[in-house]
């Protein structure tokens, strides 16, 4: 549909006439309620202009993106072939009826019906019931206002029947039952001393529901005994049953790992005497990627540079269809908790055959890349090698040497290896510059741990050149393969990150004309424009506060075997290739990249189809975002544990979150979140202003806004649900009535703002509005997890 409206676009502009765009963002934000005449009335269109109106709405109709109930014009929206849908219910004629698990019905509106077709046979792992979350097939409705038809591919999580939570014993046997679950706190169980199945004091616990009664605390009985955080010190350890994460591999798993011989120059090219390197966290285990980069020596192409990026051959010791393909799988990533990593495959293969260790042999599939002086890559090819890395360093150690501090690993490397490789990045870094991808400043936070598992501090990691570095050669990796299986035809799985929504975007221009930032939308939807805005804030008191706000403008990311761009990094194609260890996407590239180039076993197989693979992608896409929500989680129990001690203590912390529920607020020195709700803010009623993200006393005009900096007490902490709750002392920022300006002590100053104040008797400059334009910090799937990019 873009394609073929870009023509109308251009001559929109050109007329002064609204933009394809902007009239379907007017359908859909009053859907069943417009037809050409409200159109025309909105946008102020003559008779003149209705003609070609109606040929933007005869294209929409054509490409099927809206469709006409009478004369009232509404969008059609389509699920994708797979999707994650629960199932809520059955018909009349008995059959399942399920609705997509993620589906924004406020700007969407009630979400599609699926008819599930259930087999009287039906397949392992694939039998579904009310209650049940799973992986579909989809097709199309035959008519319009019909449901979806659907089979079941895969069953994600069953209907909750059980409660887990930890035991607390009580005198004389038995106990109750604390919910780890934060929508559950507050509401424990109560457990008979005959039901406590021997659990005892601290336990974590799977409780079958017996009954709920009408007064009185709900009973239950203990099904299973999962561990002791008595004795673990592991609170990660609720997270991965919450979450049911695979922890223990299958025996035959195990096996194959423990059989697994190393990779040996046979079938392989010797990259031995290259010096390749490691930059990873201190921390780090797996070591699964390697650099190395020198001047090239064509004049052809002076002031380029070769860079070598090696990544471990995970393919040679994971066949597809054995036991270790199937657990990881199963696992889809590894999880990094503060205390533990749930690793995606056995140790045998994560940290000691494949990962990447100084002075010993070890088998890669490495992309070798040339680019100019620009930065922008020339050529590049694939090798499958036997590699041996010339060291192991943090990205601080390599910094440090760059900056005149070598120590007695960095010292030897800094001329021959270190300062080619900071050189090369100064090169590709200017192409990086020139594509301008979407450039958020949100500082993420390290949890440090005492040896007890306790938290000793929270760190925020300073943002060195040395991670940037590994990102940048990262991301021209992953492009070269996804160039390269796009070049051959073969079915892969890409990294996609979608442009924001017509719906979010007009929200942020309207929340920015709130600060006085334009924000001038017109033609296709770039990084750039959103960086613009960004560069605008920055320094002020609002930076923080848009670049949440852009943030949550944006799409996440995901994998698919249908490509649709990298909006973030303002890519056409892109695929994850540099982290096999730890992600199944890789792994299957990896797969993807030796069957295309013949490099030897270990190769996707013919039988994986673009069809199969939607279906891998639509799991390991659920995987990558249950991981996330486990390591926030965990993250959330420790501070809470944390801070418990500290009821009654005052806080500075910003508000990170606004609903009719309350406010969110994020403290500034550990990170943690927690809520005021909206009945302690004051006597008066308070109103939620989803434009400001505010809410506002209906008397006063007082305005608790996102981005606000505010003092908070700590009124109650419970750890094991890693909730808190907070008591506002800020008092907000009171509107001036009938303008659109605040006052108040959080009162940001955004340029055209600041100008005006610095200069009272002139006007801000105006701009033309007509005018301008889905962590991978895991952007490139480097840092064990960044950004969801």
């Amino acid at each position: 549909m873009r394609a073929r409206l870009a023509d109308k676009v251009a001559k929109s502009r050109e007329q002064n006439f609204p933009s394809p765009e902007t009239i379907l963002a007017f359908i859909r934000a009053q859907p069943g309620k417009v037809g050409t005449r409200e159109i025309a009335r909105e946008f102020g269109l003559k008779n003149a202009d209705r003609v070609e109106l109606k040929r933007i709405l005869r294209t929409f109709k054509d490409e099927g993106v809206i469709a006409a109930r009478g004369k009232a014009l509404h969008e059609t929206l389509a699920l994708p072939p797979t999707v994650m849908a629960d199932i809520t219910g059955r018909d009349t004629d008995g059959e399942l009826i399920a609705t997509p698990t993620e589906w924004d019905e406020e700007q969407s509106g009630p979400p599609p019906k699926i008819r599930i077709h259930v087999p009287r046979r039906p397949q392992p792992g694939t039998a579904a019931g009310v209650g049940d979350r799973a992986l579909l097939r989809v097709e199309k409705p035959d008519s319009e206002g019909g449901a979806y038809s659907g089979r079941v591919i895969k069953i994600i999580d069953h209907a909750k029947t059980r409660v887990l939570g930890i035991f607390r014993s009580l005198p004389g046997g038995g106990g109750r039952l604390v919910p780890v679950d934060k929508k559950q706190a507050g509401r424990e169980l109560t457990i008979a001393k005959a039901d406590a199945g021997g659990a005892e004091d601290g336990d974590l616990v799977s409780v079958d529901l017996v009954r709920s009664r009408g007064f009185g605390l709900a009973s239950g009985k203990v099904k299973e005994r999962l561990g002791s955080l008595k004795s673990e010190k592991a609170v990660s350890l609720i997270a991965i049953h919450a979450h049911e994460i695979p922890q223990v591999f299958s025996p035959s798993a195990l096996r194959e790992a423990e059989d697994a011989k190393p990779a040996t120059l046979q079938g392989r090219e010797d990259w031995r005497d290259v010096p390749l390197i490691t930059i990873d966290p201190p921390d780090a285990k797996d070591h699964d990627d390697a650099v190395h980069a020198e001047p090239d020596a064509d004049p052809a192409n002076k002031g380029g540079y070769i860079l070598n990026v090696a990544i471990a051959d995970v393919a040679f010791y994971v066949r597809p269809g054995s036991a270790l393909d199937r657990d990881a799988l199963t696992r889809g990533n590894s999880v990094y908790f503060p205390d533990r990593v749930v690793p995606m495959l056995p140790e045998r293969i994560s940290n000691n055959l494949c990962s990447l260790v100084p002075g010993q042999p070890r088998g890669a599939l490495a992309v070798r890349m040339i680019v100019d002086a620009g930065g922008r890559k020339r050529s590049h090819s694939f090798h499958r090698i036997l590699m041996r890395s010339a060291a192991k360093l943090s990205y601080a150690q390599a910094q440090a040497a760059i900056d005149g501090r070598p120590d007695d690993t960095t010292g030897p490397l800094l001329s021959p290896v270190l300062k080619p490789l900071y050189d090369a990045y100064a090169v590709i870094k200017r192409a990086r510059n020139a594509r301008d991808p979407l450039d958020l400043d949100l500082p993420e936070r390290k949890i440090l741990l005492k040896p007890d598992g306790t938290v000793d501090r929270v760190i925020v990691p300073e943002r060195l050149d040395a991670h940037k570095l590994i990102e940048e050669f990262m991301i021209l990796a992953n492009v070269a393969a996804a160039e390269t299986l796009e070049k051959k035809a073969l079915p892969l799985i890409y990294r996609v990150h979608d442009e924001p929504t017509l719906e979010k975007v007009h929200n942020l221009q309207e929340f920015l004309k709130t600060l006085d930032v334009p924000f001038a939308k017109s033609g296709a939807l770039r990084p750039a424009l959103f960086n613009r805005v960004l560069a605008q804030v920055k320094g002020h008191d609002s930076e923080p506060l848009v670049n949440e706000v852009v943030l949550r403008s944006q799409a996440q990311a995901e994998y698919s075997a249908e490509n649709y761009g990298h909006f973030g990094l303002n890519l056409r194609r892109y695929a994850h290739f540099t982290s096999p260890i730890r992600r199944y996407a890789d792994l299957v590239v990896h797969r993807a990249l030796i069957r295309a180039l013949g490099l030897g076993d270990g190769a996707l197989p013919p039988t994986e189809t673009p069809e199969s693979l939607s279906e891998v992608a639509a799991q390991i896409s659920v995987t990558e975002r249950r991981a996330m929500k486990a390591e926030r989680e965990t993250a959330d129990r420790l501070i809470a544990h944390f801070l418990a001690d500290r009821i009654g203590a005052t806080f500075q912390g910003r508000i990170s979150g606004v609903t009719r529920a309350g406010l969110f607020v994020k403290l500034t020195d550990t990170g943690a979140d927690g809520l005021i709700p909206i009945r302690t803010l004051g006597t008066e009623y308070f109103n939620y202003d989803e434009a400001r993200h505010a809410l506002v006393g209906s008397r006063s005009g007082a305005m608790h806004r996102l981005g606000d900096v505010v003092d908070v007490r700590l009124v109650e902490a419970a750890p094991v649900a890693g909730a808190l709750r907070f008591e506002l002392l800020s008092d907000g920022r009171v509107i001036q009535r009938g303008r659109r300006r605040e006052t108040g002590r959080n009162d940001a100053a955004p340029p055209r703002q600041a100008e005006a104040r610095a200069h009272p008797g002139r006007s801000p400059r105006k701009k033309n509005r007509k005018s301008g334009q889905n962590r991978d910090r895991n952007k490139t799937g480097k840092s064990k997890r960044g950004k969801s990019w």
